[in-house]
């Protein structure tokens, strides 16, 4: 019988195909293969009753001139055989171990030393941080801190930081307070002294000065990691509200944190991010000659690519003569656009990159969309018992089957072949003066990565724990249109084992336990009771790839 013509429809495209009834299958997919790309191996043509298989017999299937019929697999070379032999679990030592299981491990409680363990999570959770303390930590808690992270990377098991918590204490002798009761007594547990419980916040702050000596990445300034990657400037203006002729005075301000202030009508961190930053102060007027009210406005003229917003949830009181906690529940966004707070003229450079970045994102979540239903499109399958994918006879997959056929299908290219064309149309955008600026922020977007909380009712006591987002402890991967994994950009040295880029959990830190903990559950964290509250936000830049 002389062979026919009939269409083979894969990717969104079709095509004219050769078909021999007397031909073994195997010569109609090397036919196919020539077409689309699709070398046999992982072909499937997907045929009346099921999929096409070597013995398969072209009479009963009855093939007609013109008829089409579906291919499923995607085109290029198979896959390599792995590079490295593979070692089974019980075969690696403990460092091996916490490579692959992607766990990040815990801290031990040394007494009331949560505020330090949860303090040490959160950072943790800043990749450049630990690159330029493995480039080069200087003596003292830098390179305490360093070692602690390499201990941390290399076990599956609770590290006990004694080394790093002495250097703390030996740098900050307050971290060496003991705790006393009401008559004065030093407080005992187990016939020894007891540490008193210390402030986490003010741990970050200890601590980010004691990091300020760190090298940074390569910039024309030879700024040092913390001044280009965690310092934040504020431009301040003052002018007196009863003498409107009087010039203003401009003051600017290097600053390593924001605040939040918290007030009986704070509901919002951004309303309370605005409090702090315009407020009336009373001084001496040179053109008054008096104590006058002055206007005090500040606003952001540089943003770093790490945000620190401290939730001022320690108030002293001064009826009662004692620090208490603000139970106020005060909600916070996970994505945060710091334009707000910015300068004018820092706002007009921000502005294009932003905007565009907005609608790549976008676009980013379309395409995730497609692919999802893609891969839902795609017939239902079994196995049979020679391991070869077989639809069921008259089966709703193979219905399913053909009505996706019949759909129009979406053609995508590689994921990481739109991300280089996107990033560079991003930095296409970005201006000159912020590209100059090695660790800051180019468009003022960020997205929330880590959070300290503190529990309980008393300023002075309670628990501290940490939060930090998934995503900076793995790399994210995507599926591009062949449906097989790729990996984008590692946001951690440690790189363990990828996750969806859809993945938007949190690993909860509570000293020596790590556990997964949901991101819908985010807003428990908002305050409003004795349970944890926010205390320290860490914001990062968002990526532009």
């Amino acid at each position: 019988m002389a062979p026919i013509s009939v269409k083979i429809k894969h990717a969104g495209k079709t095509y004219d195909v050769p078909l021999d009834v007397d031909a073994p299958p195997a010569a109609f997919k090397d036919a196919v293969y020539q077409q689309t790309g699709v070398p046999p191996e992982r072909m499937k043509v997907m045929i009346k009753g099921g999929v096409l298989k070597d013995d398969t017999d072209w009479r009963k299937v009855g093939p007609k001139e013109g008829q089409t019929f579906m291919v499923i697999g995607a085109a290029g070379e198979l896959p390599k055989p792995p590079s490295t032999p593979v070692v089974f679990l019980e075969d690696m030592d403990d460092s091996e171990l916490a490579q692959a299981l992607a766990l990040p491990v815990g801290l031990v409680n040394l007494g009331n030393t949560c505020y330090m363990n949860s303090t040490v999570q959160a950072m943790r959770a800043i990749p450049e941080l630990q690159t330029a303390l493995e480039a080069g930590a200087p003596p003292g808690i830098p390179t305490a801190l360093k070692n602690l992270y390499s201990s941390m990377r290399s076990t599956t098991d609770a590290v006990t930081p004694a080394p790093f918590l002495n250097a703390l204490r030996q740098a900050f002798p307050q971290f060496a307070e003991m705790a006393r009761g009401s008559s004065g007594q030093l407080k005992s547990l187990g016939g020894g002294a007891m540490y008193a419980q210390q402030d986490a916040e003010e741990c970050w702050t200890q601590l980010t000065q004691a990091l300020r000596d760190v090298p940074g990445l390569p910039d024309p300034a030879n700024r040092k990691f913390v001044e280009q990657y965690m310092t934040g400037e504020i431009t301040r203006t003052l002018k007196c509200a009863e003498a409107p002729e009087e010039p203003p005075s401009i003051t600017i301000e290097r600053v390593l944190k924001i605040e939040c202030n918290i007030t009986i009508n704070t509901n919002y961190m951004h309303q309370g991010i605005l409090n702090a930053l315009d407020t009336i102060l009373t001084k001496t007027s040179p053109s008054l000659g008096r104590e006058a009210d002055y206007q005090s406005t500040s606003r952001l003229s540089r943003l770093p690519n790490y945000l620190t917003v401290h939730m001022v949830r320690f108030a002293w009181r001064q009826d009662i003569g004692k620090k208490t906690k603000i139970m106020r529940r005060v909600k916070f966004p996970t994505e945060y656009d710091a334009s707000d707070i910015a300068t004018e003229t820092l706002r007009e450079k921000l502005l294009p990159v932003s905007r565009k970045l907005l609608e790549v994102e976008k676009e980013r979540a379309e395409r995730r969309k497609v692919r999802k239903r893609t891969k839902t499109a795609q017939p239902a399958a079994t196995r049979d018992n020679d391991g070869d994918t077989e639809m069921r006879d008259g089966s709703a997959s193979a219905e399913g089957a053909a009505a996706a056929a019949a759909q129009p299908v979406v053609e995508l290219q590689e994921e990481s072949t739109y991300r280089t064309k996107e990033r560079e149309e991003l930095e296409a955008l970005v201006h000159a003066d912020l590209k100059a600026d090695v660790g800051s922020s180019v468009h003022g977007l960020y997205e929330l990565i880590a959070i300290v909380t503190h529990k309980g009712a008393a300023a002075d006591a309670g628990h501290y724990m940490a939060y930090v987002k998934k995503r900076a402890f793995h790399p994210i991967s995507f599926a591009p249109a062949s449906g097989e994994p790729s990996t984008v950009t590692v946001t951690s040295p440690e790189q363990k084992g990828s996750i969806d880029e859809d993945d938007e959990d949190w690993y909860k830190f509570d000293d020596a336990k790590v556990s997964v903990f949901a991101a819908d559950k985010i807003p428990t964290l908002e305050g409003g009771g004795e349970d944890s509250s926010a205390y320290v936000l860490l914001y990062r830049a968002r990526p532009l790839a």
